[in-house]
C-alpha cells in the first residue's frame, strides 16, 4: 500500500472502531504530517479518498469532519466510447423540460437555482438610477462589444482572478449561452468534431445538434474533471475543432479541474492547435476561500474562448454574459452583430451601476453560505432515504449533484413517476450525445431548503427502491 492508502485505511478503521465519532474533528494536515513525518500531499491524498468514500467530509475554512452519517461513495470516472457520433438529444431535453415546469413543481430537475436569492430590489433600483441618467448616443455606442463601463467592471474580475483580459477584449452577449454558441460558429462547421465531457451538459449537446456538428465524450473524473489521458487520445484519433468544457463545477457532475490540471489542459489544446470554449458559469459559486484559477489564466496563446455570465451569481433574467474569446475576438464580435445585433442596453446599464456600488462580493458570500448549506442537507437526505449501492458526488461549487442509482435502474421511468408525485429531476441520458448513463440523475439543491424538500427526497427515494 502506498503511505496516503495506509493513512487512509487507519483512519477508516478508527472511524468504524468508534474512536473517531460522527462529526469529531480531524487533525489538520500540519498536524498530520508533522506528526507522521509524512508530506502535505500524502494527507491531502488520504483526505480525498476518504471523502470520497463519504467516511468523511470537508468543511471549507473549518477542516474535515467524520461524517455524521456515512454518506454514498462517489460515482466513478466515466468511460465512454472514443467513437465521434452525431447528436440527437434536442427531442429528450424538450420532452422532459416541458414536463417539468407545472405550477407547484419540486424543482429538483431544474437548470437555474431560486430567484429568491439574488439582491432583485437593489437590482431594480440600478436599473431606475441608469436609465435616468442615460445618454441618448450610447444606444448606438453600445452595440458590440457592450457597454464600455460593464466591460470595464468585467475586466477588472478577471485581473483579480491572475487573468490578463483587458475590457477591449470582452464582448458582451445575450446570457452566457450566446456567448458560448457565437464561439464555437467561429471555430467549428457542419460535420467537424467537439470533445466535450461525459456526461456534458444537454445545452453544449444542443449547440453540437444545431451545427450539425459531432461530438466525442471524454472519459471524466466526478471530482477532478476531464480525464487528460483520455483527452489526449481523442486529440490525436480525431483532430476536433475545439473542446468544450466546464472547468469548474461541472454541469451535472460539479466537478473541478485543479489548478495545475487546468494548466495542463491549456498546454495540451495549444501544442495541438486547438481552441478550448470555457463555460465557467458557476465558477463565482465555490465553497472555499479562493475562486478556482481560470483556465483563461494560462493562456498565452489566445486559445481560450472565456464565456460567463451573471445569470447564475446575481442577475436572472437579466440576460447579460459575456465572451472574451482571446485571438477569436474579431470574428466572434462580427457574429454577434450579425445574430442579435446587441445585449439590451437596459440591462447593462444596470449591472454597470450595481457593480460599481460594491455590494457583489458580499451578495456571492451570503449566497455560498446558503448554497453549501443547502448542498449538506440534500447530501444527507440521500444517504436517508436512497437504496443502498446510491453513488453521489460531492461538488464544492454550484448547485447541482449528479447521482448515480444501483445498476438496473431506470432514470427516465424514475423521472416519469417522480412527476406524478410533483416531483421534477434531470434523468441522465439527457447529459449525452449517445443516451448513456440510464441509471443516473442530477438534483438541483439551489432552492431554499425546507420541510417541502425533505418529504420530496425520502419519496424519490422510496421511487428509487421501488
Amino acid at each position: 500500500m502506498k503511505l496516503y492508502e495506509t493513512l487512509a485505511a487507519e483512519i477508516e478503521g478508527l472511524v468504524a472502531q468508534g474512536v473517531l465519532r460522527p462529526g469529531e474533528k480531524l487533525p489538520s494536515v500540519r498536524a498530520q504530517q508533522e506528526r507522521r513525518g509524512v508530506s502535505p500531499s500524502t494527507v491531502f491524498q488520504a483526505y480525498y479518498q476518504l471523502e470520497a468514500k463519504g467516511v468523511i467530509q470537508s468543511r471549507p475554512r473549518s477542516g474535515y469532519f467524520v461524517a455524521a452519517r456515512r454518506a454514498p461513495p462517489e460515482p466513478e470516472v466515466s468511460r465512454p466510447d472514443a467513437a465521434s457520433t452525431a447528436v440527437d438529444v434536442s427531442s429528450l431535453v424538450f420532452q422532459v423540460l416541458d414536463a417539468s415546469r407545472a405550477p407547484g413543481m419540486v424543482p429538483f430537475g431544474s437548470a437555474f437555482p431560486s430567484p429568491l436569492l439574488f439582491p432583485l430590489e437593489k437590482l431594480a433600483r440600478s436599473v431606475s438610477n441608469s436609465m435616468r441618467l442615460i445618454d441618448p448616443w450610447s444606444t448606438v455606442a453600445d452595440l458590440p462589444p457592450g457597454n464600455a463601463e460593464l466591460r470595464r467592471q468585467i475586466a477588472l474580475r478577471y485581473q483579480l482572478d491572475g487573468a490578463p483580459v483587458a475590457a477591449d477584449d470582452i464582448i458582451i452577449t445575450n446570457g452566457a449561452l450566446e456567448a458560448l454558441n457565437l464561439c464555437l460558429q467561429a471555430v467549428a462547421r457542419p460535420g467537424d468534431t467537439v470533445l466535450v465531457e461525459s456526461p456534458s451538459f444537454y445545452a453544449a449537446l444542443q449547440s453540437l445538434e444545431r451545427l450539425e456538428l459531432k461530438a466525442v465524450e471524454v472519459a471524466t473524473h466526478p471530482r477532478e474533471g476531464m480525464d487528460l489521458g483520455a483527452l489526449a487520445q481523442a486529440l490525436d484519433q480525431h483532430k476536433p475543432k475545439a473542446c468544450w468544457l466546464m472547468t469548474s463545477f461541472q454541469n451535472p457532475l460539479g466537478s473541478l479541474m485543479p489548478p495545475e490540471k487546468k494548466q495542463a489542459l491549456v498546454t495540451l489544446l495549444a501544442q495541438h492547435g486547438v481552441p478550448l470554449i470555457e463555460d465557467d458559469v458557476y465558477g463565482e459559486l465555490y465553497f472555499g476561500a479562493h475562486r478556482p484559477a481560470l483556465a483563461k489564466r494560462y493562456d498565452s496563446e489566445g486559445i481560450v474562448m472565456h464565456c460567463s455570465s451573471f445569470s447564475k451569481c446575481l442577475a436572472p433574467g437579466f440576460r447579460v454574459g459575456w465572451a472574451a474569446p482571446g485571438r477569436y475576438a474579431r470574428a466572434v464580435e462580427r457574429l454577434k452583430l450579425t445574430t442579435s445585433l446587441a445585449a439590451a442596453m437596459p440591462s447593462q446599464l444596470a449591472l454597470a451601476d450595481y457593480l460599481g456600488q460594491g455590494g457583489y462580493e458580499r451578495h456571492l458570500r451570503q449566497l455560498r453560505v446558503v448554497l453549501e448549506r443547502q448542498r449538506d442537507r440534500m447530501l444527507d437526505a440521500i444517504a436517508t432515504h436512497f437504496p443502498a449501492g446510491t453513488r453521489v458526488t460531492r461538488p464544492q461549487g454550484g448547485y447541482f449533484l449528479w447521482v448515480e442509482l444501483p445498476a438496473g435502474s431506470d432514470a427516465l421511468a424514475l423521472h416519469a413517476r417522480a412527476l406524478a408525485e410533483g416531483i421534477s429531476i434531470a434523468p441522465g441520458p439527457m447529459f449525452s450525445a449517445k443516451r448513456d448513463y440510464a441509471h443516473c440523475i442530477r438534483l438541483n439543491y439551489g432552492h431554499l431548503w425546507d420541510a417541502t424538500h425533505e418529504s420530496a427526497l425520502s419519496t424519490l427515494g422510496h421511487l428509487a427502491h421501488s
